[in-house]
């Protein structure tokens, strides 16, 4: 059975909550795309490291475009992307690494609990505050490879835990918010490489795959989401935010917990 229209209305879906709430939509995309990997008979062993390669490929395009309109704002410090960018590149590519050498079930539990954060902080509309100054050269550098290493493991762009790591030390939100965003493509890139890397070699990946990443899913993903964010991004401006947040908030509890639930 042809997946093509399931891949498409993901990447629909993906792209207008994106556009819509201004997340990324990874937390959601992985166990939606275990699903349906698990349905095209996909090799159980590979179904959520695929979703994760393929959900890390999409945020290449994806952040780009975001990376675009923020900087044509001004609201990206440059300086601070530079900073976190090599601890970013390390600890993403060596979480991409370690996700090929754990179990799918080890996985889904690391994957849910992260997401069970994520969609904690939805929940709740945590805000940080302002508590201390930007860390040296070595902390920066430490800050980004924990940050890389656990959006790799949830296939998200990190923003989820970038901007409180800098609205924390005193960068203002818009800013924080637009150097997120174009840390995500480092994160991305390097996220990509080591999903292809660690499944280059493996039997039993599905045809029209490279590595960890299954090259239709990412087509139809990409070209859907980047069509829908800039409607769910004008309808934002005329919805309660903070109703949609929770809302979705939920979703994502239901979505990572059947997909959890599925490989026990």
């Amino acid at each position: 059975m042809d997946w093509w229209w399931a891949y498409l209305a993901l990447g629909a879906f993906v792209g207008f909550f994106s556009g819509l709430l201004g997340i990324g939509g990874g937390s959601a995309m992985v166990p939606v795309l275990a699903f349906i990997f698990a349905a095209e008979r996909f090799a159980p062993a590979y179904v959520v490291h695929l979703a994760l390669g393929t959900g890390m490929a999409t945020i290449l395009f994806t952040s780009a475009s975001s990376v675009r309109s923020h900087h044509q704002h001004k609201a990206v410090n440059w300086r601070i992307v530079r900073a976190l960018a090599p601890g970013v590149v390390v600890g993403t590519f060596g979480g991409a690494l370690l996700a090929s050498h754990l179990d799918v079930r080890v996985l889904s539990v690391v994957f849910t609990a992260f997401v069970y954060y994520l969609a904690t902080q939805l929940l709740l509309d945590a805000k940080p505050k302002a508590s201390r100054s930007l860390p040296g050269t070595e902390g920066m550098w430490l800050a980004g490879g924990i940050i890389g290493a656990l959006s790799s493991l949830a296939a998200i762009a990190g923003a989820s835990l970038t901007v409180p790591f800098l609205v924390k030390r005193n960068v203002r939100v818009h800013e924080a918010i637009g150097t997120a965003a174009a840390v995500g493509w480092p994160l991305a890139f390097a996220g990509t490489v080591g999903y292809v890397a660690s499944g280059i070699a493996r039997a039993g990946l599905p045809e029209h795959s490279v590595g960890f990443v299954y090259l239709p899913a990412l087509a139809w993903i990409v070209i859907a989401s980047m069509l829908l964010a800039p409607l769910g991004a004008r309808i934002a401006h005329r919805t309660p935010g903070r109703t949609l947040k929770r809302i979705f908030a939920v979703l994502l509890y239901i979505l990572a917990t059947k997909m959890l639930v599925s490989f026990f």
